[in-house]
This record gives structure tokens, C-alpha cells and sequence, in this order.
């Protein structure tokens, strides 16, 4: 008798589930600003745009006429950014760049609103050398070659990172390529070597790896974006938020402005390891 009342209700349970549609309304465009600084002039850019709706198929509407420049705060410097065509962003003139323990801040001008964000750009870490080992396929680990950094963080805080690696000249920027760190596991984990396990090449790969040393504001907008992009709309997943931005406006703004020092460093992935 259990058994039958116990079927009676998943049966009445699953006839009661039905698909509800959400109506989603359109919203006021925002501006959606992203700024990365750096001591690279490579790496360096602003991109201006306008939010569009969750459903639009259409590109992003960039915004070719803002007012955009960079302050150093240390020395007074006022760098100019101009509007790249091609690109559809904003390059520094003759490619500045930041230097290394000064303070910034950018501004941006679009028509009567104007936003604004400040960031130091801190001393990198020590990056020594990078080694790779074949390994063959392990529970959760992929075969292939696996990448090991070894160097030292002097620092006691400010310790937020992010690693960007290149693969044959194409970028790895999948959501699961995003890979962020902090001191959690100690400030020797480069002493004793990193490996890093969730990304694998092969024999006659070309990798650059570029390790960045971040602003605690910076860190904390990529790993709201790495949560968004994980999820997955489920009923224990949080709802879905924009990331909370490190830009302050006269209007609402979405973005994130970063300054780094950059590390970057080169590997050719061979039968073995010299």
C-alpha cells in the first residue's frame, strides 16, 4: 500500500510541472565600459558600448565619440585614448603605458554622464621558469602536456592573480579557461610549483602564458563574471546578476576597470622538456 501511495504522488507530482515563460521586458540601454592598463601597450584598451537585451542577437552598439583618458595620479601624466576603428575600442596615444606602484584613474566622458575608477598598479611576482610533463590520462585529468610554474610572491596581501594563456596564437576564453587565484593556498604555491591541471597541450604547441597580479576590485568582478557564466539557471543555482562594477557614474554603468603588471612568457611544447 506505501508503494502505491508513494507512485500515486510522483505521478501527481509530475503532472502538476509545466513550463512557465517569464516575460522579460526591455530595459534602458547602459553603457558598458571595459578598461584594462597594464605596463604591455599589447594588452592595453577601452571598449565603450551599450548593454542590450538578454534575447538581442544583434552586436553590441559600440561608441565610437566618448571622452576617454587615463590620470596618473603620482605624477599628474594624463594619457589620451583615441577610438580605433578596426578594433572597436580605444588605444592609448603612442602607446603608453602604466608604470609600475602608480595610482590611476580613468575617466570617461559620454555625453552629460561621466564614470570614473582608480587602481594601483602593483609590483608582479617572480616568475622563474616554466617546465611541462607528459602525463597519460587520469581520473578528472586529460592526456597530454601539463604546464608548471615556478617562481615566489613576496607579498603579505593584495595577492589576486589571474593567468591568461595562449594556445597557437589563439586565446583560450572559455568560461572554463578563466583562471583565477589568490593566497588562499598559501603565498608559496609557486615556490613549490603550480601545475596547472585544468588545461593540457600537445607536442608542438606554442603557449604563451601571461600571469597578471590584480586589484582586489578587478578580482572580485572576473569571479562574479566566472560564476555568471557557470550558471546555469537551475533550481539551486542564484539567480542570474550582472557583476557588480568597480566603475562609479553619474548614471548606471556595467564594466570593469583593471590595472596589472603583466608577466608573459613563451613555451614550445617538445617530446621532452629541456
Amino acid at each position: 500500500m506505501r508503494l502505491l501511495v508513494l507512485a500515486g504522488l510522483l505521478v501527481l507530482f509530475a503532472s502538476c510541472q509545466e513550463e512557465v515563460e517569464m516575460p522579460l521586458g526591455a530595459l534602458e540601454r547602459i553603457p558598458v565600459i571595459e578598461a584594462v592598463w597594464t605596463d604591455d601597450p599589447s594588452a592595453n584598451f577601452v571598449s565603450v558600448a551599450y548593454s542590450r537585451d538578454y534575447f538581442d542577437t544583434l552586436e553590441n552598439e559600440r561608441i565610437p565619440d566618448a571622452l576617454v583618458e587615463i590620470e596618473d595620479l603620482n605624477s599628474g601624466r594624463v594619457v589620451e585614448f583615441r577610438y580605433v576603428e578596426e578594433l572597436g575600442h580605444y588605444l592609448a596615444v603612442n602607446q603608453q603605458v602604466a608604470e609600475i606602484g602608480h595610482e590611476y584613474q580613468l575617466r570617461v566622458l559620454l555625453e552629460a554622464d561621466a564614470y570614473e575608477a582608480t587602481g594601483t598598479t602593483l609590483e608582479p611576482p617572480v616568475l622563474d621558469s616554466i617546465t611541462y610533463e607528459f602525463k597519460e590520462e587520469r581520473f578528472f585529468a586529460d592526456e597530454g602536456y601539463y604546464l608548471t610554474l615556478y617562481g615566489d610572491i613576496p607579498f603579505p596581501n593584495n595577492n589576486f592573480y589571474r593567468l591568461i594563456l595562449t594556445r597557437n596564437d589563439t586565446v583560450l576564453n572559455r568560461r572554463s579557461d578563466y583562471f583565477l587565484f589568490d593566497d588562499t593556498f598559501g603565498s608559496t604555491i609557486l615556490n613549490n610549483g603550480f601545475e596547472l591541471t585544468g588545461f593540457t597541450f600537445e607536442k608542438d604547441d606554442k603557449v604563451r602564458l601571461q600571469m597578471l597580479r590584480l586589484n582586489r576590485s578587478a578580482y572580485d568582478y572576473l569571479n562574479q563574471m566566472v560564476s555568471l557564466l557557470f550558471n546555469d539557471g537551475g533550481l539551486f543555482s542564484p539567480p542570474p546578476a550582472n557583476p557588480a562594477s568597480n566603475i562609479r557614474g553619474t548614471s548606471a554603468v556595467m564594466g570593469y576597470f583593471m590595472t596589472a603588471p603583466v608577466l608573459t612568457e613563451t613555451v614550445f611544447i617538445q617530446e621532452e622538456a629541456e
